[in-house]
């Protein structure tokens, strides 16, 4: 396996992994501080635009790439 390939995927596993814990440290945050249905939600709005903007960030950089 090449280096850039398995950098890639390693990127993608491991940035995965760590979106998955924050949102597991949003939920904790959420129940422990009795936020509520609304306030959860807009704590884990705030994290999914974190993360469609980092998956923006790697389709436009793809994008630029193939230009």
């Amino acid at each position: 396996m090449e280096t850039q390939v398995f950098e890639e995927l390693m990127m993608t596993v491991l940035v995965g992994g760590l979106v998955l814990f924050m949102g597991f440290i949003v939920w904790d945050l959420a129940k422990k501080s009795k936020a509520g249905r609304f306030g959860t939600m807009i704590l884990f709005l705030a994290l999914g635009l974190g993360v469609l903007g980092f998956i923006i960030k790697s389709f436009v950089i793809a994008g630029l790439e193939g230009v």
